[in-house]
């Protein structure tokens, strides 16, 4: 029902998880024994940590520290999920977080910065980039680290059904970025006022309607720049994105480079990825 394949080994280590689990699996417990970062690829999944139920969609990262309980819960969907773990070892999380507790263990929502890393991370396990994957993992850990105060702030907790209601939507805004999805449209949906709706996504998955569709389409930028050599303006245009130069600004400010250095890193330039590094240095 699970399948684990361990990609690379070290102190950076990164492990393909996919599992078939769907509403009619029972959930178990498990202990965890190291410090991972976990990018959801694909799916959606519960996870009960440390006395909190979080709801994981794609572009999500589950936190876990040594000594976590959790239990991973598939209420919401049949088909299973994909995730690429990234493990790391002691000193590793001491470089990157002095301050250990800046890490809780449950989950981060969605982040852009988070998401195209974790779209460059996939893309070389799939080995559609020449770069390291242990450098990707580290970039990706590396970022991780540096957002993990504002993405782990404290949020109200959703009821079920409102978090059954958010998952549903922001799987149908996951598998079409590109279509023009509007509050409205959405809300009714889910049966929903524009109000009602705003707020209880943000509840359940702690980032509103309009970032996830955002955040969904850099992630399917991010995709296809390290998958494909088609012209940038036609991936913005299939992405999502009706302007160009919004596409550029915006994959710019969550990248950290423009969508042809992103392109430049996933074929091979490491000097980009080591960028994003000179900060441990």
């Amino acid at each position: 029902m699970s399948h684990a394949s361990k990609l690379i080994e070290g102190p950076v280590s990164v492990t393909a998880h996919r599992c078939d689990a769907g509403p009619q699996s029972r959930a178990y417990w498990e202990h965890h024994e190291g410090w991972s970062v976990s990018y959801v690829q694909r799916g959606s999944f519960g996870c009960r940590c440390g006395g909190r139920l979080h709801e994981l969609v794609p572009g999500s990262v589950l936190v876990l520290k040594p000594g976590d309980d959790y239990q991973c819960t598939h209420e919401h969907r049949a088909g299973g999920d994909d995730c690429l773990a990234v493990g790391l070892a002691p000193e590793l999380v001491d470089e990157l977080a002095p301050r250990r507790g800046a890490w809780p263990s449950g989950a981060v929502p969605p982040l852009a910065e988070l998401m195209v890393r974790g779209e460059l991370m996939r893309a070389v396990a799939a080995g559609d980039s020449d770069v390291g994957l242990d450098e990707a993992a580290l970039a990706f850990a590396a970022r991780f680290a540096a957002v993990a105060d504002d993405g782990s702030r404290p949020r109200t907790p959703a009821g079920a059904a409102d978090r059954r209601r958010a998952v549903r939507s922001a799987l149908r805004i996951d598998a079409q970025p590109d279509q023009a999805l509007t509050l409205q449209r959405l809300a009714a949906d889910c049966g929903l006022s524009a109000y009602h709706y705003l707020r209880l996504f943000a509840q359940a998955l702690g980032v509103t309607p309009h970032q996830y569709l955002v955040r969904s389409r850099l992630r399917t930028a991010a995709r296809l720049l390290a998958e494909c050599e088609r012209p940038i303006t036609e991936i913005a245009l299939d992405a999502g994105f009706a302007d160009l130069s919004n596409f550029v600004r915006s994959f710019r400010r969550a990248a950290g480079v423009s969508p042809r250095g992103f392109r430049r890193a996933a074929r091979g330039d490491r000097k980009i990825v080591q960028e994003r590094l000179r900060p441990l240095a």
